[in-house]
């Protein structure tokens, strides 16, 4: 299996898999301002793109997976209750992907939003926006569909998970090294909390510090209808 996080600016992390023998290939999570990236890297790397997948409706850029099916005719695969258009394939809890030879199991974590999905591979775990990087924690559940007590329900399922995964996360500070399951459980803050109250307060601060979301007027919509604006304000 090749694996590859695309994205060389910015916090927002997109991975392609690869099966080395089909040269079948998923992308996860990208993002439509690095389009002509994407096309030139599959083009060059002679692969067929089989999916397009978002782990989860995205409030702070636009996805691509709406654009890369419309490009190069792969599926677009969200969580089957997301209320995203344009969606050409529907995961349910379970499923299993076939990218070629390789396995792609998928896991449903409501919590930073009600759609989210963790992707795993037989090597990498891909968290979306659920689960960041050591100290990282997770993803604030403060925005639309998001809920606190069902993400904290969610990292729950991580317990039957391989220790030995590679956790690669949907946003990290560029350069972060991406660590292993077993190693988020001994340095993620929200791994090692023993109560919902002490993760609820964990958010409301982590959120405070936060903010707004930037690119949430323009990019939610965009997600949600699978219209690309005339007018991306951060691309001009």
């Amino acid at each position: 299996m090749h694996f590859e996080q695309l994205n060389k600016t910015g916090w927002a992390q997109t991975y392609l898999l690869v099966d080395s023998t089909s040269k079948s290939a998923a992308i996860i999570d990208p993002v439509y301002d690095f389009m002509d990236e994407y096309l030139s890297v599959i083009e060059s790397k002679g692969v067929v793109l089989k999916y397009a997948i978002a782990t989860h409706t995205h409030a702070d850029h636009i996805t691509a997976c709406y654009s890369l099916r419309e490009s190069t005719g792969c599926e677009y695969a969200m969580w089957k209750d997301t209320p995203c258009l344009g969606v050409s394939h529907y995961l349910n809890e379970e499923d299993v992907l076939m990218v070629g030879s390789l396995p792609l199991k998928v896991h449903h974590v409501p919590g930073h939003t009600n759609d989210h999905v963790l992707i795993e591979s037989p090597t990498h775990l891909l968290t979306g926006d659920f689960l960041f990087t050591g100290e990282g924690g997770a993803g604030r559940d403060d925005l639309p569909s998001g809920r606190v007590h069902a993400h904290w329900l969610s990292l729950k399922r991580l317990d039957s998970l391989d220790g030995n995964l590679l956790v690669c996360t949907g946003h990290e500070p560029p350069g972060t090294e991406m660590k292993s399951l077993d190693w988020n459980r001994e340095h993620n803050p929200v791994l090692n909390m023993n109560s919902f109250e002490e993760y609820s307060a964990w958010q409301e601060k982590v959120t405070a510090g936060l903010g707004s979301v930037s690119k949430i007027k323009s990019a939610l919509p965009a997600n949600l209808f699978a219209e690309i604006p005339e007018e991306i304000p951060w691309m001009n």
